[in-house]
């Protein structure tokens, strides 16, 4: 009897470390998860244009294969180069995160370069240009996921900077649930966005009262208007977490001064309204983040132009500008 106590007693401790664990990885999954929060809105936003100009029934199809690819891209190859990151070269983070976060800084101000100043009629005609359905299904797919595959290096990137060390199967662990939970949340979004105006059309034409009949127009008018936010959000969110990024990068190698004044910016604008003291603080802070992201973006796109694009033509053989962007 003694012995069957103790051999009770050991499996409630596996039961508590194990329950113990499940929670350290949940809290840590959604620690990181909030961090990595700009660059999945940034993954929302963008991914509906792939499926823009096709046939409704091969909307849901294609944002399945982009989903299987982004799974393949966090699980496959970046978990595993995380970990390796993690145990054998840990000070390659923060300098990859600020890379990152150069390059989000770069895509977001390059977005706001290009509403300010529009494509020529040419670049527009040339990307409007339909092509062989099929053939232009696979072209989307694939830049799809090579545009996920650079956010989603991001994401596993601050996932594990947030994680800090710990047991290999630990972060192993946590990082899947990170890369599983994104996919799941930016995709199952944005399947329910793509079709929520054929959703409304439906609801219009058959829904058996008029307030259904009425909220199915609404839905139909309102989602070109919920694109355009989501883009201006995505946008904003690329600049933003970008900027912060870099300048905890700076902090990290002793540039303090960047953080050091928009802390006391947010700080001072917190003292003079307590009421709301710690959002005027978050907002404050990413409003600055956002600034120092947008100017430093937006050097960053004749370096891009320059340097960069022709250098990356050379080695692929292209012309430069043939490239498609995100």
């Amino acid at each position: 009897m003694s012995g069957l106590l103790a051999l009770l007693d050991d499996v409630a401790g596996i039961a508590k470390a194990a329950a113990a664990s499940v929670d350290d990885v949940a809290g840590m999954a959604g620690k990181a998860g909030m961090k990595a929060a700009g660059v999945v809105i940034d993954d929302a936003a963008v991914t509906p244009k792939y499926v823009h100009g096709f046939e409704a029934s091969r909307e849901l199809p294609i944002i399945w294969r982009i989903s299987l690819g982004s799974l393949r891209n966090k699980l496959v190859i970046l978990l595993p180069l995380a970990l390796i990151l993690s145990h054998f070269a840990p000070w390659a983070i923060t300098p990859l995160l600020m890379v990152g976060g150069a390059y989000l800084c770069f895509e977001g101000a390059e977005k706001v370069h290009h509403w300010l100043f529009p494509h020529p009629a040419a670049m527009v005609e040339r990307d409007l240009d339909v092509k062989d359905p099929a053939h232009l299904e696979e072209e989307k797919v694939a830049g799809a996921i090579k545009t996920d595959f650079i956010l989603s290096a991001e994401i596993m990137t601050i996932a594990l900077n947030e994680i800090g060390p710990g047991s290999f199967v630990m972060q192993a662990v946590t990082l899947a649930v990170v890369g599983v939970a994104i996919t799941a949340l930016v995709y199952g979004g944005v399947a329910l966005i793509v079709k929520m105006d054929d959703v409304g059309l439906h609801l219009a034409r058959e829904a058996r009262t008029g307030a259904g009949r009425g909220l199915g127009r609404g839905l139909v008018r309102a989602m070109p208007r919920l694109m355009a936010v989501l883009s201006v959000v995505g946008t904003a969110a690329m600049i933003w977490v970008g900027g912060a990024i870099v300048i905890h990068g700076l902090e990290e190698f002793g540039l303090t001064q960047p953080g050091h004044a928009i802390e006391h910016m947010a700080e001072v604008a917190a003292h003079a309204l307590p009421v709301a003291g710690g959002f005027v603080h978050w907002a404050v802070t990413a409003f600055f983040d956002g600034i120092f992201g947008l100017i430093l973006g937006m050097l960053l796109i004749p370096v891009a132009a320059r340097v960069i694009e022709p250098a990356v033509a050379a080695v692929r053989g292209k012309k430069p500008g043939t490239a498609g962007g995100h």
